[in-house]
């Protein structure tokens, strides 16, 4: 039986694609103990790259309370979620090391997060910083339509979101539209990140696997996405303290799942 040009093409690009295994919530539960565990083996290590996070977090908001965006405040800090898999590199980092019995250093990690910068890594980081500014623009525009242009403070506003119709209205649309978007690179990104940052594959290869992950454990990902989004709303109201913990941990639990989830690619050893 003969095979045509196109339909051989095709098949060859199957083959390339790595294995998508199918994840329970029984292995949810069981990285995020992995990731607990590689924070409790290198603290110092995971705090530093959740400081970053956090401190980076703290400089947005207060740059937005500064030029008078009190609006802005809370897209951000639910927004800036989609942009924490790329400063979880370092974390990636230290959890590959802790699986091959690495021991750990400074040199060692920078130098892997600075080597992996070099990869498509960077365009993939590129792809969601560019969905978080579509998520501000987005946000901005829902804050207008509801309380137009008129210049409110931070106390103001609250007061106008809590205790009026419009203002529920505005948290209910703002939220929702917001979850559709952060389902949508959460899709993409789930296993993206760390995935660039252990094997050699374009981001394009990358974000469909991810995709594929997403579609082949669609309740397990919900879990997963659902515990990130209450992780990251506790840290909120921390003030972003808890991130220093969260991020870490969810960061450590990311690199467990992607190795779980994802399977070596076809001919690989």
């Amino acid at each position: 039986m003969e095979t045509t040009e196109g339909g051989t093409a095709a098949a060859k690009a199957a083959t390339q694609w790595p294995e998508v295994r199918q994840i329970g919530l029984a292995d949810i539960i069981d990285v995020l103990a992995a990731g607990l565990r590689d924070f409790r083996a290198a603290p110092i290590y995971s705090l530093f790259f959740g400081a970053i996070y956090a401190v980076g977090g703290w400089v947005l908001v207060l740059l937005l309370l500064y030029f008078d965006l009190p609006y802005l405040v809370y897209p951000l800090a639910m927004g800036f979620a989609l942009i924490a898999p790329f400063v979880a590199t370092g974390l990636y980092a230290i959890s590959r090391d802790l699986e091959q019995g690495r021991s750990l250093s400074w040199g060692a990690l920078l130098g892997s997060v600075r080597g992996a910068t070099r990869s498509d890594l960077g365009w993939m980081a590129l792809v969601t910083g560019f969905s978080l500014f579509i998520w501000m623009d987005i946000a901005a525009f829902i804050f207008f339509g509801f309380f137009g242009f008129s210049s409110l403070d931070a106390s103001d506003l609250l007061a106008q979101i809590f205790t009026t119709g419009t203002g529920l209205l505005f948290l209910l649309a703002g939220n929702a539209v917001g979850a559709i978007l952060a389902l949508i690179v959460f899709s993409f990104s789930v296993v993206s990140f760390p995935m660039l940052f252990d094997r050699n594959v374009d981001f394009v290869t990358a974000m469909v696997t991810s995709v594929k992950v997403v579609l082949e454990n669609p309740h397990s990902m919900v879990v997963w996405c659902a515990i990130i989004a209450v992780l990251v709303a506790g840290s909120l109201l921390s003030a972003l303290v808890g991130l220093f913990v969260v991020l870490p941990v969810l960061g450590h639990a990311t690199w467990h799942l992607y190795r779980r989830a994802v399977g070596p690619a076809p001919g690989a050893a």
